[in-house]
């Protein structure tokens, strides 16, 4: 059993485990399980990270928190805070946004199917940035901005074609993929020429997002070459300057074993080939973009869990029912994604055993950790597992009819709400009589 857990604001004091100074055990008796529990601290730890390697290090860059990673009011206002701007991904996280009165022109919409509605509602609110995904998409913007006499920013997200080691499931570089316009030489400029031609849009640059959980840089350094080169033609065949490139994230973070790198590891390599390239060519450099999300809030979440049922199989394998599952964290049944864990209350217990831990929702492949060494679980064992903040509460879901669970948030030594527990009453709330 490991005696010392080496993460951000992990500790463990007389054999309990303590987040960010908080006594787990504590805050799952306070406010029930399961339970996602976020540091304010370790997110803020992160921003840091980018203003000094990133934004105070390069003039004319921009860093866009990633909402689909993990959304709510009180998020916008932190990200708002950290001076971050916003990437989102839909009606619901554009209206979350608005709520949170978090600045229009800080705010930039993604998606790969956005539609009229959501469209016309970021027009109305004056988003700063649409990255337009779609050939289709630029007459549905001009059409909408033609009505309300606006004009919008935007970017072209693109294909790069470039592989990545990932999941496939999360790997959206490739050209075989639902996300960007595809680089054909008839597709590509014919768009990029009606954009430019455009009187509703002002066309700023390109996009790309190549996919996520990432360790090696060479295949953000692969599509960089892509936008490169598209620049240049871009001015070579209709004297036009592209003012922005956004290089999407994909940043890996620790969730079992891994070793992160430095954001600087990616970001320093892409800059200066992008300041050379614009120095060859004889062009201002285009402001820079990135789109981390998963590595600003991944690890500054854990999630809180009870330990029910446990069965043993002779020979084959002992499971340990957790009162949540796959609905309040999907990633191992919908890609097998992998986790660490601990029991809470006897972090440091010398008698272990390999279990294999598993929710309650009424489905085999609701499994959430296969085979993991812990201390021996007992019914009523407080279990915590980590690097739950990004993708956990964002794909929760109501299967079963089980209850979201509340979220939590950890800020200079006091906690409190910041999303409420779903009740049942929650959960028929629109249901029709």
């Amino acid at each position: 059993m490991k005696n010392t857990i080496k993460r951000e604001n992990v500790t463990i004091n007389d054999g309990v485990l303590f987040f960010d100074g908080f006594n787990t055990v504590e805050l799952a008796d306070k406010y029930n399980t399961p339970l996602y529990v976020i540091s304010k601290n370790c997110i803020k730890n992160k921003c840091s990270e980018l203003k000094n390697k990133f934004l105070n290090k390069y003039d004319n860059t921009r860093v866009a928190y990633a909402g689909k990673a993990f959304l709510n009011i009180q998020m916008c206002k932190i990200i708002e805070e950290e001076g971050l701007c916003l990437d989102v991904v839909s009606g619901g996280e554009l209206y979350t946004a608005i709520k949170a009165g978090f600045p229009a022109e800080k705010i930039e919409f993604n998606g790969n199917n956005k539609t009229n509605e959501e469209l016309e509602l970021a027009i109305d609110y004056g988003v700063g940035r649409i990255i337009v995904d779609g050939t289709t998409e630029l007459s549905k913007i001009e059409s909408i901005c033609a009505n309300k006499n606006k004009t919008v920013k935007i970017l072209y997200r693109i294909t790069p074609g470039v592989k990545t080691h990932t999941h496939d499931y999360i790997s959206t570089g490739k050209k075989d993929s639902k996300f960007g316009i595809p680089l054909d030489e008839d597709v590509i400029y014919k768009a990029i020429k009606e954009a430019i031609s455009s009187q509703y849009v002002e066309f700023l640059g390109f996009h790309f997002h190549i996919g996520s959980q990432l360790f090696d840089n060479h295949s953000h350094l692969a599509a960089l070459e892509t936008s490169l080169k598209l620049v240049k033609e871009t001015k070579l065949r209709y004297n036009y300057s592209i003012l922005e490139l956004n290089l999407g994230g994909g940043f890996g973070i620790c969730y079992t074993d891994e070793i992160v790198k430095p954001y600087s590891y990616f970001l320093d390599p892409l800059m200066k080939r992008i300041q050379e390239f614009s120095d060859e060519i004889g062009l201002k450099r285009p402001a820079v973009v990135i789109e981390p999300g998963r590595s600003i809030i991944g690890e500054a979440g854990i999630t809180l869990y009870r330990v029910g049922a446990i069965k043993a199989i002779k020979n084959i394998r002992k499971y340990i029912a957790v009162d949540g599952g796959m609905t309040d964290n999907i990633r191992p049944a919908l890609y097998d994604a992998r986790y660490d864990a601990v029991i809470a209350n006897r972090a440091t217990g010398d008698n272990t055993e390999v279990v294999t831990v598993c929710g309650k929702c009424c489905e085999t492949g609701d499994v959430l950790i296969k085979d993991i060494e812990l201390a021996t679980p007992k019914e009523g064992d407080v279990l915590a597992v980590f690097s739950t903040g990004a993708y956990c509460y964002s794909m929760a879901s109501n299967y079963n009819r089980n209850p979201i669970p509340a979220v939590v948030l950890l800020d200079n030594g006091i906690s409190s709400i910041m999303v409420q527990r779903q009740s049942y009453e929650d959960i028929i709330s629109l249901d029709v009589i």
